[in-house]
């Protein structure tokens, strides 16, 4: 269902969505995601991306599901999102606000962007 990742090189927790969530999924994966946070020693500040690229649009309860069960998640200084569907844009640019996430089409096109420095970036 997922693929999670923690690339210490780069400070980026690298996450891939390979099947759409049920609310099963949604409490197995924060849970799994919240406790690796935890024991890879990632703090405030890391990078995050989350390829959902393999699979279509989130149902509304599972994406509100994963929202809400996330909420406190420790904050990253940059977000990026990989998805070439349109309704999985709007979706992400819904209930994902923050002002230093980036959607791309490809992970490789999230690639510069996440690994620049903080000037480079903010640019």
């Amino acid at each position: 269902m997922y693929t999670i990742s923690f690339r210490h090189e780069y400070n980026l927790l690298d996450i891939q969505w390979q099947r759409l969530f049920d609310l099963a999924g949604v409490e197995r994966y924060a849970a799994e995601l919240v406790d690796r946070f935890r024991k890879e020693g990632f703090t405030n500040g890391y990078r995050l991306r989350i390829d959902m690229g393999a699979c279509s649009v989130q149902p509304v309860q599972a994406a509100a599901a994963i929202h809400e069960r996330l909420a406190g998640f420790q904050r990253a200084s940059r977000i990026a999102i990989v998805t070439a569907s349109a309704i999985t844009r709007l979706q992400v640019q819904r209930l994902m606000t923050q002002p230093y996430l980036r959607i791309f089409d490809t992970a490789e096109a999230s690639w510069d962007w996440l690994t620049a420095p903080d000037a480079v970036a903010a640019a």
